[in-house]
């Protein structure tokens, strides 16, 4: 058989190394509009401040690995425009030379990720103004910023907005965050945003709420940022309110578009049209907390789509068994950490839900310094069943561990009083005799009795 890609990242080239790892005699094109195959996205941030030593080393394979150890066919620059279904053909355009191409298929799978959203502000276009997603977008700003770049703006209180809030610092920015909300990480609650305000306050961010971008000042380069509450003197923005799913090019087709345009697809990564899957940021995620789709584009939903969408693709069925939204953050000495839902989304759901918060340590009160290293952990949970929805930590140390229980918890369906019953290790330098989870758990005991 002859299978297409659309998307040569995360999503797409697992895809592709299952095809070819696990059946004979087939063909496999890939199509990218960029210049990079498989790359870690998530550790730009760290390349920019020099954590991460060169963008070199976020890439996983290069095209010509694949080229030549797999066999599979890869082609850069070049970006598919149109899908014809009925004749299985998928048209684009070579962006080095200009030139048409049109190639058929009998599979085609669309990874094609998703694009920053830019805003039509006013004069977005001047120099000094970025964006950050791809490789080439981190070297960019890399190559912008000098000893004279004292002053940047982030527009967006997201997670890419906080991780670059701490890069800059570290390298010796002064660091302003745009947000037109109340919050940061709109993902946490307002009670568990506010530490992070607190503590990016403490490092130095100048924080702005309540404030919408309009446009930006300069001659060719940015030198302002004019908002409806005032302006903003900066030397570099980058702008980071959200991404958009790369699938314009399949209007027309009938193809099932779900949240944000991402493209709807079932557990075995089909569309509504047969014979073409899609999986990653460009794709919709069961939630197996909402009993519902989502759009969570991370890239370990990405890895995870790819692989089952190669498998179903040569016949051999696996099903996507679904998300329950867990992330974690580094932000500057806290780390932030959040699974299932929150309060805001159980709310908006219209799912019964209470809460408990409590301030732990993450190894027992007793030993060395640990009262130092608190943790503000917040478990969500459905009062009547006790079912639990989610949990939020924040904290220094110990979040990592606690966040995947939960997580584990969440996925399993399990309730407050099961996780009394887990049996989590103990050792004075690593927890109390009680996890902080189950402190939580005692918690939401107490007041249900």
């Amino acid at each position: 058989m002859k299978f297409i890609i659309i998307g040569g990242d995360a999503a797409g080239m697992s895809a592709a190394m299952q095809i070819v790892r696990n059946s004979t005699g087939n063909e496999v094109i890939t199509f990218e509009r960029g210049s990079i195959y498989s790359y870690g996205q998530c550790g730009l941030p760290y390349a920019i401040n020099g954590e991460v030593k060169s963008t070199e080393d976020l890439i996983a394979r290069k095209p010509e690995t694949f080229e030549e150890k797999y066999g599979i066919r890869t082609n850069t620059y070049h970006e598919v425009t149109k899908v014809d279904c009925e004749k299985k053909i998928v048209f684009g355009t070579n962006l080095q030379t200009g030139e048409a191409f049109e190639e058929s298929y009998d599979r085609l799978l669309i990874a094609s990720g998703a694009s920053p959203v830019l805003p039509p502000w006013e004069n977005k276009d001047l120099d000094g103004i970025f964006s950050l997603k791809t490789i080439p977008d981190a070297e960019a700003i890399m190559e912008y910023m000098n000893d004279d770049t004292k002053d940047v703006t982030l527009i967006g209180g997201g997670y890419i907005s906080l991780e670059m809030a701490e890069s800059l610092v570290s390298i010796g920015k002064r660091v302003s965050l745009i947000e037109r909300g109340d919050q940061l990480a709109k993902i946490f609650d307002w009670d568990m945003a506010a530490l992070i305000h607190t503590h990016a306050e403490e490092k130095g961010v100048q924080l702005h709420f309540g404030e919408s971008v309009e446009g930006f000042e300069g001659d060719t380069t940015v030198e302002t940022v004019l908002t409806d509450k005032g302006s903003h003197e900066t030397d570099l923005v980058i702008a980071a309110i959200g991404v958009v799913p790369n699938t314009a090019f399949m209007d027309g087709t009938g193809v099932s578009k779900s949240i944000n345009g991402a493209i709807s697809v079932n557990r075995f990564m089909e569309t509504s049209i047969k014979d073409i899957y899609a999986a990653g940021d460009c794709a919709t995620q069961y939630h197996r907390i909402k009993q519902r789709d989502d759009h969570i584009p991370l890239g370990t939903h990405a890895n995870k789509q790819g692989q089952i969408a190669g498998l179903n693709m040569i016949d051999q069925p696996k099903a996507f068994q679904g998300i329950v939204g867990t992330s974690i953050l580094k932000f500057f000495d806290l780390t932030l950490g959040k699974t299932g839902l929150s309060e805001r989304e159980a709310a908006s759901l219209h799912l019964p839900y209470d809460s408990v918060t409590i301030e732990s340590t993450h190894a027992a009160g007793y030993y060395a310094d640990s009262r130092k290293d608190t943790m503000t952990l917040k478990l969500v949970y459905n009062p009547e069943t006790l079912q639990l929805l989610g949990g939020q930590i924040i904290g220094k140390k110990g979040i990592d561990k606690r966040i995947d229980v939960l997580a584990t918890a969440l996925y399993h369906e399990m309730t407050t009083e099961q996780l009394l019953d887990l049996d989590l290790s103990y050792a004075p330098p690593y927890n109390s005799v009680w996890d902080p989870l189950q402190q939580a758990a005692r918690k939401a005991k107490r007041r249900k009795a």
